[in-house]
């Protein structure tokens, strides 16, 4: 395998020519640089930060943790990797993840293969060449037969259209765009836009630091307690011994966890074994909870029995009526959107220097040079933190300027919602893939087991086509517009697009309102994927094609 030069381009303008460029070195795009080094490729992966991690390396907001166990949320295709890290965690922090992805890129020495600081801007295929022409936001040009994108679902952070904003005297934060030095808060008013799963998990922390806390919630959201703990010397010794079939477990699970999904429904049980279940799962702690029954997703009478167990707690919780209302979801169903996951959120706002405001009551109607005024007052604060969340998982996509065959644009193909198969491979765009983003089950379950499938297949796939003197892989429009039919028709038989989610996309002005991701399930997806692959990858076309280059 040739190496690459690592330096900058400098003063040479010829386009760079590799097999395959990658966008993002988040755990999807690590992973995938790794896959395609094994098969001889050269490689190069482009990152728009200034290090690997992902999300990881942009959140680093109070209090961001993994809603995912971490000796799950980590990479099985290495056993030397799996037995020397150490957790400190059950559910581990934004710090120790970001520690873990940085000793993989040196374990494996990935990052003489990355770029940094490079955000590329646009891609357009080139149909003589059978290559992908791909650009910087710098200029370099690069070409390429694969063009893989890795880049992530929470990765463009969105920030409302609030008027005044540029008029506000102090200072201003995006969660999902945390400054790496910190942010001190210590006698701060502090004002905090939005209470999904960013804003449940700071505003405890941003409560303890500041001097007063304003939190400003549209719509309350269903959140379930860690009960973190530390992780003892035998629970990990244990994990180690018994990963090959934890691994198995989790990758053929719903949820991409290791856990023997259950078939029995909320009615099928007695009311007090029913409320029993809750309370064991509740004191278990983290995301369990939302799969108590086989049918909390598809049955309105059922997903009320725990969205009520938990609104019971929150009035447990919150010694205020009126604010424990406020904090009580009670117009969507339970689990329609992703369920947070906290450590005293609740419990935070029976301190007296916290407020809750209801601004679907009474709207922000502007930022002044002093704060945020609603319809009904006006906040005097020193900070605002935006945690409201992203354009999520098209956004990144979208932010490149990506043409296909004929010039089709990518955008334009998406303007009524993402269109692939498999949520892998886009017709009219030959040799490019889309890692563990829409049209996939990725943000439905662990998103470590879904991006390691993900690059697996997109591995095997190329290395067939090579095998067989194939210079293009590309999913054809028929099983193209199969699978978004097939998309809609599961999401349909669920509860999911009942809530105004940003798994629907309605988190963002102007957005279609299609459900994102495939809800089938983790495990019927991949062993949907390999009786694909069994049968020849139908689907995909694989072309021999004579370039000119």
């Amino acid at each position: 395998m040739t190496m690459l030069d690592t330096s900058n381009p400098g003063t040479d303008t010829s386009p760079r020519s590799l097999d395959a460029v990658v966008v993002g070195s988040g755990f999807a795009g690590m992973h995938m640089l790794h896959r395609l080094r094994e098969l001889g490729l050269r490689v190069r992966v482009y990152e728009r930060g200034s290090d690997v991690g992902g999300t990881w390396y942009w959140n680093r907001y109070p209090g961001a943790r993994c809603d995912i166990e971490s000796v799950d949320y980590s990479y099985s295709f290495s056993p030397e990797l799996e037995q020397e890290w150490r957790w400190s965690e059950k559910f581990a922090t934004q710090p120790e993840i970001l520690r873990y992805a940085n000793h993989v890129a040196d374990r494996f020495d990935l990052r003489r293969d990355i770029q940094f600081d490079t955000r590329i801007v646009a891609a357009s295929f080139n149909e003589a060449a059978g290559q992908w022409e791909i650009r910087s936001e710098a200029g370099e040009e690069i070409r390429a037969d694969y063009f893989i994108l890795a880049t992530g679902c929470l990765s463009v952070g969105n920030v409302p259209d609030i008027p005044g904003l540029d008029t506000f005297a102090g200072s201003v934060h995006h969660t999902g765009n945390w400054p790496h030095h910190g942010v001190d808060l210590a006698g701060q008013r502090v004002g905090v836009v939005g209470t999904g799963s960013s804003g449940i998990q700071s505003i405890p922390i941003i409560a303890e630091q500041a001097a007063s806390t304003v939190v400003f919630q549209r719509t309350p959201n269903f959140s379930l307690p860690a009960h973190n703990r530390e992780l003892s010397e035998d629970y990990l010794l244990e994990v180690r011994a018994g990963y090959a079939e934890r691994r198995h477990l989790a990758r053929y699970s719903n949820g991409g966890v290791p856990r023997v999904d259950t078939t029995v429904n909320a009615f099928d049980i007695p009311d007090d074994a029913r409320h029993q279940t809750y309370e064991r799962l509740w004191e278990e702690g983290g995301l369990n909870f939302a799969n108590a029954f086989a049918d909390l997703r598809t049955s309105h009478e059922s997903s009320e029995t725990a969205a009520e167990f938990v609104r019971q707690k929150i009035r447990q919780i919150v010694e205020d009526p009126k604010t424990a209302d406020l904090l009580t979801p009670t117009t969507y169903p339970f689990a329609t959107k992703r369920p947070c996951v906290d450590t005293g959120y609740y419990a935070t706002f029976n301190r007296e220097d916290v407020e809750l405001v209801d601004v679907k009551a009474t709207p922000i109607q502007e930022i002044t040079e002093t704060g945020i005024r609603t319809a009904e007052a006006t906040y005097t604060l020193d900070t605002i933190v935006f945690a409201t969340g992203f354009d999520a998982m098209t956004g990144a996509i979208n932010s490149i300027d990506i043409r296909g065959r004929g010039g089709e644009r990518l955008r334009e193909t998406w303007a009524a919602g993402p269109r692939s198969y498999l949520g892998l491979a886009c017709a009219g765009f030959p040799n490019m893939f889309t890692l563990a983003t829409a049209g996939s089950p990725s943000v439905l379950g662990n998103m470590l087991t879904s991006i390691e499938q993900h690059v697996d297949y997109v591995t095997e796939l190329i290395d067939s086509a090579r095998a067989e003197g194939a210079a293009l892989i590309e999913a054809t429009r028929e099983a193209q517009d199969g699978w978004v039919e097939h998309l809609g028709d599961l999401a349909g038989k669920t509860l999911f697009p009942s809530a105004a989610s940003w798994y629907m996309g309605a988190n963002i002005p102007g957005k279609p309102r299609v459900f994102l991701p495939y809800v089938g399930g983790v495990g019927t997806y991949r062993r949907l994927c390999e009786r694909i692959a069994a049968d020849g990858y139908p689907g995909f076309t694989r072309v021999r094609q004579s370039v000119a280059r």
